[in-house]
C-alpha cells in the first residue's frame, strides 16, 4: 500500500510519549433511499482559507497535531493537569477558564490549545501518483462535524486521503479537528476546483469511481468487487450526490437497510463504506 500519511512511527502509540521541543513544519452512500515515509508530496501555494491562524483543542486533536512535523506552532496553552498528563513542559500554563477565552463558544478544550496554521492540501495528481488503495471524496459536505467524523473513520479504516471542493466544504479548523480526533493530521486533505472533473482524473488513473446513494439496486459489497483501487464519493447532507457527480461515478451503490429506516447520516454512511472497502479490499 503507497502511505500517504508521512507521521512519525510512534503517532498511533502512546499519545502522552515525549515529543520534541519544537515542530518544523504534513505530509498524506448511503441511504436505501433518496507511515512509512516515501516521496513528499508537492502541495498547493494557498491553503483553502486564507484566515491567519487557528486554534485547535482538546487532547487528541492537539496531540496529534504535536505529533505532525508539518504543523507551525504558534503557542500552546494548556492548564496544569494537562501539561503535565501531556508531558508539555513548554506550554504556556493557564487556567481553564481563560484557555476557553481563546477559543469559539462551547469549545471543548480538555485544559489543552494550540495556534496554528491551517495545512496546506495535497495535489490531486501527487495522490494519484502515490496511488492509495481507497480514498473518500465529498461532495459540497459542509458540516464541519460530519466532515471531521468522517476523517476520522477513514483513519479508522485505512482511507489514506479525503477529497474535498475548495468551496462549499469547510476548512479543516478546530471543529473539524476535534470531531477528528487527531485524524485529520493522519489522512490527506485534497482539494479540488471541480469534483466531476476530480473523478475523471481519478477514472483515468485506473481507480473504481463509487457514488454512494439510495436510487439504486446495486449494492456496495458487489460495486466493490470492481478491480482496482476505490474512490468512495458521498454527496452533502440531505442533499446527497450532484447529478454532474452522481454522472461521473462509475459506479453508484447503496448500503442495504431496513425498511424501517429511509437514510443514515453522512458520516455513519462513510464508515460503514470505508470498512467494506477495508474488508473487500483488503487494506
Amino acid at each position: 500500500m503507497s502511505a500517504i500519511a508521512l507521521l512519525p512511527a510512534n503517532a498511533y502509540g502512546d499519545p502522552f510519549e515525549g515529543r520534541p521541543e519544537r515542530l518544523e513544519g504534513r505530509l498524506i452512500g448511503m441511504s436505501k433511499h433518496p507511515r512509512n515515509r516515501q516521496k513528499p508530496l508537492r502541495r498547493k501555494q494557498n491553503a483553502p482559507d486564507e484566515g491567519g491562524p487557528l486554534w485547535l483543542w482538546g487532547i487528541h486533536a492537539v496531540d496529534a497535531a504535536l505529533a505532525n512535523p508539518a504543523r507551525t506552532r504558534l503557542r500552546l496553552v494548556a492548564s496544569e493537569n494537562a501539561a503535565r498528563r501531556m508531558s508539555l513542559s513548554n506550554a504556556e500554563i493557564m487556567d481553564p477558564g481563560e484557555i476557553g477565552d481563546l477559543l469559539p463558544r462551547g469549545a471543548v478544550h480538555q485544559g489543552v490549545a494550540l495556534q496554528t496554521e491551517l495545512l496546506t492540501p495535497v495535489e490531486l495528481e501527487d495522490m494519484v501518483a502515490a496511488r492509495p488503495r481507497c480514498v473518500g471524496v465529498l461532495d459540497q459536505l459542509e458540516d464541519p462535524h460530519n466532515l471531521g467524523a468522517i476523517f476520522r473513520s477513514a483513519a479508522a479504516f485505512g482511507v489514506e486521503a479525503v477529497i474535498l471542493q475548495t468551496r462549499h466544504s469547510p476548512p479543516l479548523t478546530g471543529v473539524v479537528a476535534k470531531s477528528a480526533a487527531g485524524a485529520v493530521e493522519r489522512v490527506s486533505e485534497v482539494r479540488v476546483v471541480n469534483i466531476a472533473r476530480a473523478l475523471d482524473t481519478l477514472a483515468d488513473a485506473g481507480y473504481a469511481v463509487i457514488g454512494l446513494a439510495g436510487e439504486t439496486e446495486t449494492e456496495l459489497e458487489t460495486a466493490l468487487a470492481l478491480p482496482g483501487p476505490h474512490a468512495m464519493v458521498l454527496g452533502a447532507e440531505g442533499s446527497g450526490l450532484r447529478p454532474g457527480v452522481a454522472k461521473a461515478c462509475g459506479q453508484v451503490a447503496r448500503i442495504p437497510m431496513s425498511g424501517d429506516m429511509e437514510s443514515l447520516n453522512v458520516s455513519n454512511a462513510a464508515a460503514i463504506a470505508f470498512y467494506l472497502a477495508q474488508r473487500n479490499m483488503n487494506i
